[in-house]
């Protein structure tokens, strides 16, 4: 199956297609399906043919250009992410832990961004979130997605490790199997004639965002707001496409829907609040609740409020979050308004947003 864009193709329809449900041990998200592990990975070190070149970057980040003949003798590791992907993030300490500890026994890690949102092919914004996210191994911006089609990739997060000599090794999609990625990268670095290599697997506990999922938990999916792939939307208006409308948010809402409340204009992508108030509302189930946000057109701030249940998420707040429920859109990116502490049960959330012209994206659950 090639690359489709997000404007092409559903994420559920993929879910379909691949059989497999919410829950399992290997993730395969932000636009992409879910598998089992078996079917996620190739566990033996094959040959998949000469690694693509990186002529389609639109810039560098980290680095100087790089590419085949730089390359040679260096065994690879490209990891294709877009940082407002919960899915790209949470291995991201694992991949940064790799790059420090491999890097003298002839490892290079090479990130490449390819987009997902409109504006994450906006450099500066991946400088920012790459700097945030303390990510100093090269970035190659793919905002083109010419890097991601030479490399016939489908998924967000995915890994390709390459050998010595400039040939495609092993691949993984998707979220997990750490050590099982590890044990390939040191057999490549072994084969190259390194020695000395600790054989134990790096030891890795993400905070924050990063922090592994509670798959035992998990069961709402990725909801996109824009009318493009939006779905279980419960408020009783109809999505008026591109134009301002009044929505309302019913007084219940059923496990995995979500509303709108107040002026909303709802383009493809997001949902832009054209004046207060104004609210989204969801019914979800799991540990984690993020939302990708962006601040108004012109870049202005904007202020929210998240409750739980109708009261301030006090103890559950997430990292972006204060424990008065209160928290600032200052870039656009993810963010995590609800860790939750305690037992994990069906609750409603909503960000009441207190100032004009937020733009509200995507949710995604860990």
């Amino acid at each position: 199956m090639k690359f489709q864009s997000v404007n092409e193709i559903g994420r559920r329809d993929l879910i379909r297609m691949a059989g497999c449900a919410v829950g399992v041990s290997v993730l395969l998200g932000c636009q992409r399906m879910f598998a089992a592990g078996p079917h996620a990975f190739n566990s033996s070190l094959g040959d998949e043919g000469s690694m693509p070149d990186f002529k389609g970057a639109t810039g560098w980040l980290n680095s100087t250009p790089l590419g085949r003949q730089s390359l040679r003798g260096k065994v690879v590791l490209v990891n294709f992410w877009t940082y407002t992907c919960i899915n790209s993030l949470r291995p991201m300490p694992y991949v940064k832990r790799w790059a420090a500890q491999y890097q003298n026994a002839g490892l290079v890690v090479i990130g490449v961004h390819s987009p997902e949102f409109s504006f994450e092919k906006e450099t500066p914004n991946v400088q920012t979130a790459a700097n945030e996210l303390n990510v100093r191994f090269p970035i190659a911006i793919d905002s083109d997605h010419k890097i991601w089609d030479a490399f016939d990739n489908e998924y967000w997060p995915a890994q390709y490790l390459v050998d010595a000599k400039g040939r495609i090794r092993y691949h993984h999609f998707g979220e997990g199997d750490y050590a099982e990625i590890e044990h390939a990268i040191v057999e490549l670095l072994k084969e190259n004639g390194t020695t000395g290599l600790n054989e134990g697997a790096v030891r890795v506990s993400g905070v924050g965002i990063e922090a592994a999922p509670d798959f035992a938990e998990l069961r709402s999916p990725e909801t996109y707001i824009g009318y493009r792939q939006a779905q279980n939307f419960a408020s009783p208006e109809r999505t008026a496409k591109n134009s301002d409308r009044l929505y309302s948010a019913p007084a219940r809402l059923s496990l995995n829907h979500w509303a709108l409340a107040g002026t909303w204009n709802v383009n493809a992508e997001s949902a832009v609040l054209e004046s207060l108030p104004g609210s989204v509302v969801f019914r979800f189930h799991g540990r984690d609740l993020h939302l990708v946000m962006a601040p108004t057109r012109e870049g202005t701030p904007v202020r929210f409020r998240v409750k739980l249940d109708g009261v301030a998420a006090g103890v559950n707040s997430g990292v972006d979050v204060s424990p008065d429920g209160t928290g600032l859109v200052r870039e656009p990116r993810l963010y995590q308004l609800v860790r939750q502490k305690g037992p994990i049960i069906d609750r409603t959330f909503e960000i009441e947003f207190l100032d004009p012209g937020a733009q509200a994206l995507d949710f995604t659950f860990g």
